[in-house]
């Protein structure tokens, strides 16, 4: 096992110069080692995230914690740490709307041990999936989204007391912000019902149908700041028959959709996906 001890760093807030390397030094008096940075300016706001190691000899969370918590105050900006888990299950986050398929196949495959995490909220703007987490014994937190700032703030204050890991949009019909996504990059995984890059946004089977394809699918992927254009994680497809109709289209993908976001999260939790120039690889 190795020795090494792994973070992922988030900083947003207004832009100003030398955050890059106040942050950078920090990690260098800590004795981190900085794996890999990603950071972008828009519209006055600076955003990173910053994956970095930390020897057994100098790993002391509180310590890290509170040196980035002081930098933070320096700054006046959101300076956050999530350490990977070293050992155990990850703590999964479940966002959905109103369809019932994509959360109940995920809980029930954590039920069957066929996927391996720890679900441990479900967020949801409306109440009727409330059934569904009752039943499978998960926290269920309703939050008005017709107000996105407020419902996000408060969305991300679930995440933190529910020490969440990774979020998994199932069907979950609201678009998030660049900076919610900020949070957690290449740490919300989506489904999308279509073979991506083909047919993003709403409605995607109807569009499908009417331009007569004659393979059809979904797509589970990372989300970034582009609606349905993140990283592909896992796809799959299904033939689409003259003699099928509408509703055989979207019923056929709901199955395949189920399946393709499982496939997604089994792979993130028992692989290290890496994003590289826009595609995941498997490291």
């Amino acid at each position: 096992m190795s020795s090494l001890r792994v973070g992922t760093i988030t900083v947003i807030g207004r832009d100003k110069s030398g955050v890059v390397a106040k942050v950078t030094h920090c990690l260098f008096v800590q004795g981190a080692n900085i794996l890999a940075l990603e950071e972008q300016v828009t519209r006055g706001q600076f955003s990173m995230t910053l994956q970095a190691s930390w020897p057994a000899s100098r790993w002391n969370p509180k310590w890290i914690q509170a040196d980035l918590k002081d930098l933070a105050n320096a700054l006046g900006m959101e300076i956050k740490v999530n350490f990977n888990p070293s050992h155990g299950r990850q703590r999964m986050a479940l966002f959905a709307s109103l369809e019932p398929h994509a959360p109940e196949g995920l809980l029930e495959a954590v039920a069957k041990r066929t996927l391996k995490a720890d679900p441990v909220v479900m967020i949801s703007n409306h109440k009727s999936l409330q059934k569904i987490a009752r039943k499978h014994q998960v926290p269920f937190r309703h939050v008005d989204w017709s107000q996105r700032q407020q419902a996000e703030k408060k969305a991300l204050e679930w995440m933190e007391s529910y020490q969440v890991d990774f979020i998994v949009l199932a069907r979950f019909m609201k678009i998030l912000s660049p900076t919610f996504v900020w949070h957690f990059k290449n740490r919300i995984i989506n489904i999308h019902p279509s073979l991506l890059p083909s047919f993003p946004g709403p409605n995607a089977y109807r569009q499908a149908y009417e331009h007569g394809v004659k393979v059809a699918g979904v797509t589970a992927h990372f989300v970034n700041m582009h609606l349905d254009e993140g990283p592909i994680i896992a796809q799959e497809s299904f033939a689409i028959t003259p003699k099928m109709t509408l509703k055989d289209v979207v019923a056929a993908g709901q199955a395949k959709e189920t399946k393709a976001l499982v496939r997604a999260v089994r792979l993130f939790l028992t692989k290290r996906l890496d994003v590289h120039w826009g595609t995941v690889k498997e490291v």
